[in-house]
């Protein structure tokens, strides 16, 4: 298989891609202000002795939580001025979840980049309803798609009028509660013509695992995150991150302890490193 040259997609101020390896981090959900301001400053700080592009990610609302009871965030109205204050302060692009058509057009006058769940990936209308504000798109594969099914994904939102597209690999289902990574998956998701993303943190998680809400195990995330920037088809990275996800009231099992995250880091951009110089 041929790979397409990698293209490069406008995100606020950040031109991604074209060979440059990018961020897409931040907590699974906002919770506190103070929390969501130390976790920005504290990234936008490793993004810059790094000098690799961030793009600060947090939910304002978390729709599949495994339980009605668990904790979904503080809402869209509240969310979005959150979001927005972080952007303001920190001079960080924004990247969140939209989980409704309706969410997209306020959603896209905050961020500069919308996300599409995975298990939204199919949805025709949020697609179109994404595609029409033209911002551009991170859709992460669905635990139940084969990458090379994503070209229709893709094409759905080309033919919106936006081809300004992100596809972002989170795993694959396994039996029950275990997710896989094909890292040859890469390549057929790169054949989309599309940025290629490798969400590292919820590749590990095992969907129900605890009953009311998902478990995952985050010391795998460093060998797969590795792993996927070796096969020289990735262009940027997701990771989920929190000063103590133990206590996060989303994807703890899975998120990246923020103070280890520095050293994760390096060691994926010293592997992206060494496939740039072969």
């Amino acid at each position: 298989m041929t790979a397409p040259s990698r293209p490069k997609v406008q995100v606020g101020e950040l031109a991604l891609g074209g060979g440059e390896l990018f961020l897409l981090a931040g907590p699974c959900v906002l919770e506190t202000p103070e929390l969501a301001h130390q976790i920005a400053e504290t990234l936008v700080e490793i993004a810059r002795e790094r000098r690799i592009p961030l793009v600060f990610k947090a939910s304002f609302d978390k729709a599949n939580r495994s339980s009605a009871a668990a904790t979904r965030g503080p809402g869209i109205a509240g969310g979005l001025e959150l979001l927005a204050e972080i952007k303001r302060r920190w001079n960080v692009p924004i990247v969140t979840d939209v989980h409704l058509p309706e969410h997209c057009a306020p959603a896209a006058e905050v961020c500069d980049l919308l996300q599409i769940p995975a298990f939204l990936c199919r949805q025709t209308d949020l697609l179109v309803a994404a595609a029409r504000t033209g911002k551009p798109l991170n859709i992460k594969k669905g635990q139940f798609l084969a990458p090379w099914d994503m070209k229709n994904v893709v094409a759905k939102c080309a033919q919106a009028g936006n081809p300004n597209v992100m596809v972002c690999e989170r795993g694959t289902s396994f039996g029950y509660g275990r997710l896989v990574v094909d890292m040859t998956g890469f390549e057929h998701l790169r054949a989309t013509g599309s940025l290629v993303v490798f969400d590292a943190t919820h590749s590990v998680q095992e969907p129900g695992a605890r009953g009311d809400s998902t478990g995952g195990n985050r010391e795998h995330v460093p060998a797969l995150a590795r792993a996927a920037v070796a096969t020289g088809n990735v262009d940027g990275l997701f990771f989920e991150v929190h000063p103590d996800p133990d206590k996060a009231p989303s994807d703890g099992p899975n998120m990246v302890r923020l103070h280890q995250f520095p050293a994760i880091l390096d060691s994926v951009l010293a592997v992206h490193r060494a496939v740039r110089a072969r």
